[in-house]
């Protein structure tokens, strides 16, 4: 007896859908930052004359500057005080996305649309007003659990990334072990947030892309400051990023994608001209990571 025709083409595409090829992995999914990944001379001595010859010009010294660069095409690895702990400025806002879809995975799939465009706020224009909504809603002990939770703050190797205070005017304040700031952030930690989320291990694979689009949020402009600013004009050229300024500690963190591009670049500064460093730093590493493509 024959099968009906909707029957046979329904197993034909059940039988193909199980023996289709798994989705595509990336050069990257697996690499690991941690405390032993070792750099790559030739990336490491390429950025290193980068950030010597910016700080010569701006007058900074080499303990003013944490900078930390991964080729995610490559692996190819390089970083300067990566584990030196800094007043994080607003760049730890991270946290409070990360803890949020951690705590609310499910959401990922029904993210409310007023959630999301405050996230973006928080991320893209850096709002305290919603910043300080957020983690009060989830709570700063809980924030900095889930954090520590990704070990994206380690007391005993440098501290990382610390949400001790409400941003904006509040008395509650917890000040991280090592630094004793209210808000901290070391290189190494910012990248590794970055690198997890790009992974999709953070949360879980539909929260992680939902954090990435939410730093993207398209209809809200970004800050025309530091690495955009550095890279304005280079064609084709996508920048997520986190930045921070607080007095003299001046930030930026940045996954950048485009033609032959796929790289993450995280610096910290704590000098007045901050700014200058972070925008000239961005092409001089673009061009860089360029060389010879």
């Amino acid at each position: 007896m024959s099968l009906p025709l909707v029957v046979v083409v329904t197993l034909f595409a059940l039988s193909a859908s199980l023996f289709a090829a798994p989705p595509a992995s990336q050069p990257y999914d697996k690499y690991l930052l941690d405390f032993l990944t070792r750099t790559d001379p030739e990336l490491q001595k390429g950025v290193e004359k980068i950030d010597q010859s910016l700080r010569e010009k701006l007058n900074m010294t080499r303990s003013q500057v944490a900078v930390g660069v991964l080729d995610l095409r490559t692996q190819r690895l390089a970083m300067i005080n990566q584990d030196q702990i800094t007043y994080g400025a607003s760049v730890p806002k991270i946290g409070i996305l990360l803890a949020y879809f951690d705590l609310r995975p499910w959401l990922a799939d029904k993210l409310d649309p007023t959630v999301r465009k405050e996230l973006g706020q928080m991320i893209k224009v850096s709002s305290n007003e919603m910043a300080a909504k957020y983690s009060r809603e989830i709570g700063l002990k809980t924030i900095q659990a889930v954090i520590d939770k990704y070990e994206l703050y380690d007391p005993l190797r440098g501290g990382g990334i610390w949400v001790g205070k409400h941003y904006g005017k509040d008395a509650e304040r917890y000040p991280d072990p090592v630094g004793r700031h209210s808000h901290a952030a070391t290189v190494r930690q910012v990248m590794r947030f970055y690198l997890l989320m790009e992974q999709g291990k953070l949360a879980s694979p539909e929260a992680s892309k939902v954090m990435r689009q939410i730093f993207e949020s398209p209809d809200i402009p970004h800050d025309q400051v530091k690495f955009v600013k550095g890279l304005a004009g280079r064609k084709d050229l996508k920048i997520i990023r986190k930045s921070g300024s607080w007095e003299k500690w001046l930030h930026d963190s940045a996954v950048v994608t485009g033609p032959n591009r796929h790289y993450i670049l995280v610096a910290l500064t704590e000098h007045s001209r901050g700014d200058e460093y972070l925008e000239a730093l961005a092409p001089a590493v673009d061009d860089l990571l360029m060389k010879g493509k």
